[in-house]
């Protein structure tokens, strides 16, 4: 059975990524703008498709991994810790781009739009470490089988980062427009997403010294 507390930190961890700035999103947005929101969502289809071959992987593999060496689940979290401040500084620091400024592209086929979305989840860094390092830390081997529950988990990042990726490709270009005009909205959204980020790395640290006090 998985645990509530994972489900919602699962929740959170997917809702602090998909907001930070990232392949998917660039190219999300910025196919949204060029094409219009049919393209956009059509290439949402294909990174929703990325997120289910990781989810697969994850699941057929994660707990032969942890079976075999169990001690790999603290370097996990670790490591899973150390990517989300890596992103806290991406969203705080100085200089950074502002993603609802994105390059024009030219017109794509619907079948190149969800290929292009397929390729840009597969490709995406921020999504293979989400599922190799971020969200088996959630799993607890002792509330029942490992990969039904890394099947759950993953089940709830796809729904949160497909509903906010969803309303961003809907909204992409007032989103753009409004932002372009009130700059310091910019600055506020970098902060708190790097808040949210630092919150969520000091949270994985403070449960790996319970797991290495145990």
């Amino acid at each position: 059975m998985v645990d509530g507390h994972a489900v919602l930190g699962v929740a959170a961890v997917a809702l602090g990524m998909v907001l930070s700035p990232g392949p998917n999103m660039i190219y999300l947005v910025s196919r949204s703008i060029s094409q219009g929101r049919r393209a956009g969502l059509i290439s949402l289809l294909g990174v929703a498709a990325g997120f289910l071959v990781y989810l697969v992987a994850v699941t057929a593999g994660v707990a032969a991994v942890f079976s075999v060496v169990p001690a790999l689940y603290t370097a996990i979290k670790l490591v899973g810790a150390g990517y989300l401040l890596w992103l806290a500084w991406k969203a705080v620091k100085p200089g950074g781009t502002a993603v609802f400024a994105p390059r024009q592209l030219p017109p794509d086929p619907p079948r190149r739009l969800f290929a292009m979305g397929f390729l840009t989840c597969l490709l995406n860094p921020k999504i293979a470490i989400m599922y190799i390092s971020l969200l088996p830390q959630f799993v607890v081997p002792g509330r029942g089988h490992v990969g039904l529950q890394s099947l759950v988990l993953g089940l709830v990042q796809i729904l949160v980062a497909l509903a906010v990726n969803g309303l961003i490709a809907m909204s992409a270009g007032g989103i753009a427009g409004f932002l372009n005009r009130r700059p310091a909205w910019l600055r506020i959204q970098r902060y708190a997403m790097g808040t949210v980020l630092a919150g969520l790395a000091v949270r994985i640290a403070a449960d790996r010294a319970k797991v290495v006090a145990a």
